[in-house]
């Protein structure tokens, strides 16, 4: 069990007003309409952002002298991305966990030192992540069975597209500051912006001067220093504890050890998902070309799945962690509930158009290639169509989160995400090694994974439940 320190149960004394950010009270307001408010701008802003990714193959595969050569190059990156990036995007999940905490417990000072130390940790850790990625770009893509004729285009966006790290740092924890503040309008804007950049850019570059996969890259990361400079822009324009003064970024002490308390578990179990994808892409490139460039388009297009179950999972963190810090534990069981519900329709709604219109979407980006389309359906009809277990999984993963815990989560991942994959690419594929069977270890992980959860969420708060009611005075 994890250990009880300093900050895991909510002052009793109220130090500042609580904010209300743009209407959104997630402490006594009604929770459906409450949730949905929340997740909508959360689910456009991620399908906005897939569109950078989107835009990229798309663009490269239609209109790229070397079209399905420079996609499948491209689409080698996007796991060791995940994996180098998400690792410190774990500590934006911290910062939102501790914010949240200090606001629902009205602790203004508390949320203002907590949100100067995230910024300034994102940027020095985006200089550190972009120098790691530019290094060793090659060596990494090795690793991974990188095939030899795509080895240098694909290392050579790696290394323009990680000039962008801090950038694509810095917005993340913005963003992350944002939402928990109940503001999840804002990030959708700036995504919308940059995204209408990113796409002209992609044109230019690549159908305009030929560059290709260096376009591409370039594009991207123009779009992430906008996406950056506007998320530090509105954050200096919020009317509450959270708001950001650039003179005042600095790393306090004790901020910066209790967002690494619950975001360096949060970035474990992050990468331990990255790098069972970064075993699970190397077993695909072992497959040849087809099998690659049909994964890397239903991978894409997974990820606008992902997103829309992925939407209660992130408003379940920042209800839950307000609702923990104002001790209103009455609201934390049906804030869950109605999270839960939302990944049903989400699902319904987001996933099943991909999967109805799965042959016109993947002939976006493989257009002459129908053995590679046909290994796309083949991934797309098993993960997509089981991505409510994904969702579930992670809506309890957050509300364990929210409630103080974070390292429980990243414990149960161990097992049940990256031990699971291991194990299954050791000793399941090989008796059928297909993208099929290889991609069946993803619902098997995930429902592994959200039976140890629930029965975990359930002890976890009667124990919260218990530690309140102990620190309260006796009426």
């Amino acid at each position: 069990m994890e250990q009880k320190t300093t900050g895991d149960v909510p002052s009793p004394t109220p130090r500042a007003s609580r904010p209300r950010a743009r209407g959104l009270d997630m402490v006594s307001g009604p929770l459906f309409p409450g949730v949905f408010a929340f997740a909508l701008p959360v689910i456009l802003t991620g399908l906005l952002s897939l569109f950078y990714n989107a835009a990229d193959l798309i663009v490269l595969g239609r209109f790229a002298e070397d079209g399905e050569h420079a996609l499948t190059a491209v689409g080698c990156t996007g796991s060791l991305i995940n994996l180098l990036i998400g690792l410190f995007l774990g500590l934006a999940v911290g910062s939102s966990v501790t914010i949240a905490i200090a606001l629902g417990a009205r602790d203004g000072d508390e949320a203002a030192r907590l949100t100067h130390t995230a910024i300034a940790v994102s940027a020095i850790l985006g200089v550190g992540v972009a120098a790691v990625g530019i290094v060793f770009a090659p060596t990494f893509l090795s690793w991974m069975n990188c095939p030899a004729e795509l080895l240098d285009d694909a290392s050579l966006y790696l290394r323009v597209y990680f000039l962008g790290a801090p950038a694509n740092l810095v917005y993340n924890f913005g963003a992350a500051i944002l939402r928990t503040c109940g503001d999840t309008r804002r990030p959708l804007f700036i995504l919308g912006a940059a995204g209408l950049v990113n796409v002209g850019l992609n044109l230019l570059f690549v159908v305009g001067f030929s560059l290709s996969v260096v376009g591409v890259a370039v594009a991207t990361i123009t779009s992430q220093y906008l996406s950056a400079v506007a998320a530090l822009f509105f954050l200096s324009r919020l009317n509450n504890p959270c708001r950001l003064s650039l003179r005042r970024l600095r790393l306090h002490k004790n901020q910066l050890l209790r967002i690494l308390r619950h975001g360096v578990p949060a970035g474990i179990q992050s990468s331990l998902f990255s790098f069972s994808n970064v075993l699970i892409q190397s077993t695909i490139n072992s497959f040849g070309s087809v099998v690659m460039a049909g994964s890397t388009a239903a991978a894409n297009l997974e990820g606008f799945g992902w997103t829309a179950i992925n939407a209660p999972d992130s408003a379940c963190m920042a209800f839950v962690g307000q609702n923990y810090g104002a001790k209103n534990l009455r609201r934390i069981p049906r804030a869950i509930l109605v999270c839960l519900l939302y990944v049903v329709i989400f699902w319904v709604a987001v996933d099943g158009a991909i999967l109805l219109f799965r042959e016109p979407l993947v002939g976006l980006y493989l257009p002459n290639s129908p053995d590679s389309a046909n290994e796309a359906f083949s991934r797309m009809t098993l993960v997509v169509g089981t991505y409510f277990l994904c969702g579930f999984m992670g809506v309890l993963s957050s509300a364990i989160r929210g409630m103080g815990a974070s390292l429980l989560p990243t414990l149960v991942s161990i097992g049940g995400i990256c031990g699971i994959r291991v194990v299954w690419i050791a000793f399941v594929v090989p008796h059928s090694p297909t993208l099929r069977t290889l991609m069946t270890s993803y619902p098997v992980s995930w429902v592994a994974t959200l039976v140890v959860d629930l029965v975990i969420l359930i002890v976890l708060f009667r124990r919260r439940k218990r530690e309140i009611e102990a620190a309260s005075p006796p009426a």
